[in-house]
């Protein structure tokens, strides 16, 4: 077989195609989050953070 290309992979000589426009959201917004919500997601990350971590068998 004649070589004339050169051994390029072309794959990367293309930049990545546009990200789905499934990821783009139009429309409704996020709902914020209640004062009674805010505290919990706190009291977990407080919990979270003095918590030693532990290993995923």
């Amino acid at each position: 077989m004649s070589n004339t290309q050169r051994d390029v992979d072309h794959a990367l000589a293309y930049p990545e195609p546009p990200a789905s426009p499934l990821w783009h959201r139009h429309g409704a917004k996020a709902r914020p989050l209640t004062s009674a919500q805010q505290k919990r997601n706190r009291e977990l990350l407080d919990l979270a953070q003095r918590k030693p971590r532990t290993r995923a068998a």
